[in-house]
């Protein structure tokens, strides 16, 4: 496992993390380095959501530490942990565009809410980044003329609207045909090194990931199991990991829920 750095963007120093007495991740200790793209992967349950719910500060952590973007969490107040949040763009799977709002105000909505621009800089801002996801041109379309990829590449504008320094990517595929999927792996890989962020993407979907990831961090089992780069994980010869990248049902991994929750809660 990777030792925390100074200049990581997300630290997790023995991090702890429960769902009221299920212990989901057990000791996490790595950190996530600044400028580079992350993918956290892992079987469905094992807690790579709940991994991005502690980063946001939604969850607390049962034991250990947790710093984003030179911040501990969780933070003293409601007003510095909102001061914090302004600085993530986060990308739901479910895209969530408000249907009462066409394409341009869907991305123009937190420069509304979080600041005082004039409407000629807002739109300046908000087409430059329609541009940059390649939906300049539907500006002006409302939520259910969208595909699927288009959606999601609206999403994508927002949660960028702001320029913040970290970007969270949850199950950013899901749900999007193979060509929705390349533009999409494609905008996170571009807009990440264009615009000097990081991004941590959540996302079941390995290989489509690996393509574009810098690291990757894989959860099972209550842990972090593989903290590395994406060629040593495809190489890798553990019985565990190998389960996970072929989708074999036989395992280490167990699925049974009773199981696992025992497990965690014991080990």
């Amino acid at each position: 496992m990777s030792e925390p750095s100074a200049s990581a963007a997300i630290v997790f120093d023995h991090v702890t993390l429960r769902r009221g007495a299920r212990e989901i991740v057990r000791d996490a200790h790595f950190s996530i380095p600044t400028g580079s793209v992350t993918a956290v992967l892992g079987p469905s349950g094992a807690g790579k959501s709940t991994l991005l719910n502690a980063v946001v500060g939604e969850l607390r952590p049962a034991s250990g530490r947790i710093e984003v973007l030179g911040e501990t969490l969780p933070r003293p107040n409601v007003r510095s942990l909102f001061a914090l949040r302004k600085r993530m763009g986060v990308l739901l799977q479910g895209n969530g565009l408000l249907s009462d709002l066409d394409v341009f105000e869907n991305v123009a909505l937190p420069l509304r809410t979080h600041t005082d621009l004039p409407d000629e800089v807002i739109a300046e801002l908000v087409l430059m980044k329609l541009h940059a996801v390649g939906l300049r041109e539907a500006a002006q379309l409302e939520p259910t003329q969208l595909s699927g990829g288009m959606a999601r590449r609206v999403a994508l504008a927002r949660a960028m609207v702001m320029d913040p320094p970290l970007m969270l990517y949850d199950e950013p595929l899901t749900g999007l045909d193979p060509i929705a999927c390349g533009v999409i792996v494609d905008l996170i890989r571009r807009l990440n090194d264009n615009l000097g962020m990081t991004s941590l993407v959540i996302t079941h979907h390995v290989h489509e990931t690996l393509t574009i990831a810098d690291r990757v961090l894989v959860i099972a089992n209550a842990g972090i199991v593989f903290d590395g780069a994406p060629d040593a994980l495809t190489r890798s010869t553990d019985p565990l990991l190998r389960q996970f990248l072929d989708g074999a049902p036989d395992g280490p991994i167990g699925f049974d829920y009773r199981g696992s929750a025992k497990a965690a809660a014991h080990g």
